[in-house]
């Protein structure tokens, strides 16, 4: 008879409770069969069709330039077109009313001449494009049809990181897929210009080409995204993919349906993160809110007194902890809204009331500044080691500076400078909150500054402008 000894015995004893532990885990784990059961009919698979040239495009959707490199759009399988010929392009939807309102992404629809939906039972219709709008990519869709199955809307504003989602969609042309997993984030933004209104919801369910347009489900079978993006390096999915709230899209889709467009709101304001050098610069108790490094001369912003090196804390109550939160805020109100801003200048909070503008249809391409000084070799005279020069007149007008601030940077000579990412051809428009328009300008802001003090700079890079905070060395100058 073998002998037991003390180990084999503990891990025999553990054994049962592993077992008893694993089957509890298992029995908590949702069951999403109801669910898809109940609301799956009402998910639609999207196809749509046109020439490349209707589709004003002739590469690859993935290569979009408007859309960041590592985040990728997905349609289903679109053969590239030769000679003129029929592309076509596949994606997913959903049924919000019985009378054949289909809600889906704009990418999957955009520039096509033709769309049908597939429902679950094999029938397929024409889709007529009601109306589209391209930054909150969305797109609405109607259908000839009526009894219709339709989705359970949502709340998305309650929707909380850890909560489990599921997805139901076409990938690779596969109708009705289920997928799922958890929410990984919410409120978040990745800086494409073209979406800076989305706060996204991320999670973690796989999202693959066909998916988009899809609903993203919660518990209670309510839509609370569509799934729009993802993440990824290789054109597959990664663990992160991207959904647009439904109450971002159910705006959108009530003035598509009233107006054919969609208004956004604007307060002529360009921004950037605090970091802690910037925190520390400005004298903020704590890292947030949106730093104000643009303001667009007649905005409302303009017109409410917000100035550069503002920090934006609040709008209309709603606290701003990243420069991310402020853009959903501003479009999402309706032009004509009055909001109150809670600013923090010059280390005390203001409030100023600003009236809400409406964002122009189209934007003007701005004019990329020319870098390089016009020779000088100045030796650098401040305790940041920077080597500046006045701007040419050439320069200013193709920067579009006519008060007749900022100098250009020629060499980086200090290391600070050089850690900030400071870099020659950059334009300084402000040392603090001082400008300045001469070399002598610059160096003089910056005569007393001290080792150990933080100075904010307000930099113009091609059409961009922020603020860089720099910690003056020991030993330099």
């Amino acid at each position: 008879m073998t002998k037991m000894t003390s180990g084999t015995l503990s891990r025999w004893l553990c054994l049962p409770l592993l077992l008893i532990a694993f089957s509890a885990g298992a029995a908590d784990l949702p069951d999403f069969s109801g669910l898809v059961e109940k609301y799956g009919p009402a998910v639609v698979n999207v196809q749509a069709s046109g020439s490349a040239d209707a589709q004003g495009q002739d590469q690859d959707p993935l290569d979009q330039q408007d859309v960041p490199e590592i985040f990728r759009r997905f349609f289903g399988p679109m053969p590239r077109p030769r000679g003129g010929a029929e592309r076509v392009s596949m994606g997913s939807g959903f049924i919000i009313s019985a009378d054949g309102y289909v809600l889906t992404n704009n990418h999957v629809v955009d520039g096509a001449a033709h769309v049908t939906v597939r429902l679950s039972d094999r029938r397929e219709l024409d889709a007529k494009i009601v109306g589209t709008d391209a930054q909150y990519d969305i797109a609405l869709l109607k259908l000839n049809a009526t009894n219709l199955p339709v989705v359970s809307l949502g709340d998305s504003k309650n929707v909380k990181a850890g909560q489990w989602v599921v997805a139901i969609g076409s990938p690779f042309g596969f109708d009705h897929s289920v997928t799922a997993g958890i929410v990984s984030a919410v409120g978040r933004n990745f800086g494409g210009a073209d979406q800076q209104y989305v706060p996204f919801i991320q999670t973690d369910v796989p999202i693959n080409r066909g998916n988009s347009g899809g609903p993203l489900f919660n518990l209670d079978g309510q839509v609370v995204g569509i799934n729009s993006q993802i993440f990824s390096n290789t054109g597959g999915f990664m663990g992160v993919s991207f959904a647009i709230p439904i109450d971002i899209a159910m705006n959108a889709v009530e003035q598509l349906k009233t107006s054919g467009r969609v208004t956004r709101g604007m307060i002529g304001v360009r921004i950037q993160n605090v970091d802690r050098e910037q925190a520390k610069a400005l004298g903020l108790p704590r890292i947030g809110g949106a730093l104000v490094n643009q303001i667009t001369p007649g905005s409302s912003a303009d017109k409410a007194g917000v100035q550069l090196g503002d920090v934006i804390l609040s709008f209309g109550g709603r606290e701003i902890a990243s420069s991310a939160d402020l853009p959903p805020l501003v479009g999402s109100s309706k032009p004509g809204t009055k909001v109150d801003l809670g600013i923090w200048r010059d280390g005390k909070t203001l409030t100023l009331p600003v009236t809400v503008g409406e964002q122009p249809a189209d934007k003007d391409a701005l004019a990329s500044a020319a870098r390089g000084g016009n020779g000088g070799a100045a030796a650098a005279g401040n305790p940041l080691g920077i080597v500046v020069d006045e701007l040419t007149a050439d320069q200013r007008k193709q920067l579009g500076i006519t008060n007749g601030e900022g100098v250009v940077v020629t060499r980086i000579a200090g290391t600070a400078a050089r850690r900030a990412a400071l870099m020659p051809g950059d334009v300084i428009l402000m040392v603090g909150r001082k400008p300045v328009k001469s070399v002598a300008d610059f160096n003089a802001a910056l005569k007393s500054a001290k080792p150990g003090d933080s100075v904010m700079l307000l930099v113009r890079r091609d059409d961009q402008t922020s603020f860089l905070a720099l910690t003056v060395p020991k030993g330099e100058g």
